[in-house]
């Protein structure tokens, strides 16, 4: 039923409760496992060499945090990719998935609601109602 699963990560404890269920997942329907994670970029305006750099640094931070969960993954045999990419994590989640056939996203919600989302925003809440495929939201 799923050939392609994508999950985003953030770095974030939070973020990681999805990976249990998005591997179980993975091992039912011998799925590859997509590991994301969408690095927030900085502010256009104003931007100095000092800035890309530390952008740079940040893309590369993400891909040896990614790297790091994917080789845990791999140890159980799931096939595991590694996608980082700049731009706002919504945007990018539900724009990848489009465009690479994936089946399903598998992701945390942060469990924010009323108030706090309406100031934040919520990736998740964003994603399910953005997304055209299947979407596994874990409660933390």
């Amino acid at each position: 039923m799923y050939a392609r699963i994508l999950l985003p990560l953030d770095g974030s404890d939070m973020a990681e409760k999805a990976v249990p269920f998005a591997v179980a997942q993975a091992e039912r329907f011998r799925a590859q496992l997509i590991l994301m994670q969408a690095v927030e970029p900085f502010p256009a305006a104003g931007r100095m060499a000092a800035m890309e750099d530390v952008g740079q640094q940040r893309m590369e931070w993400a891909r040896d945090y990614l790297e790091s969960v994917a080789t845990r993954i791999r140890e159980r045999g799931i096939k595991v990719k590694i996608v980082v990419t700049e731009e706002a994590p919504h945007v990018a989640i539900i724009q990848y998935a489009e465009a690479n056939g994936v089946d399903l996203i598998a992701l945390c919600s942060r469990g924010h609601s009323g108030r706090s989302r309406w100031l934040m925003g919520s990736v998740a809440d964003r994603i399910v109602r953005g997304a055209r495929v299947p979407v596994l939201l874990v409660q933390p």
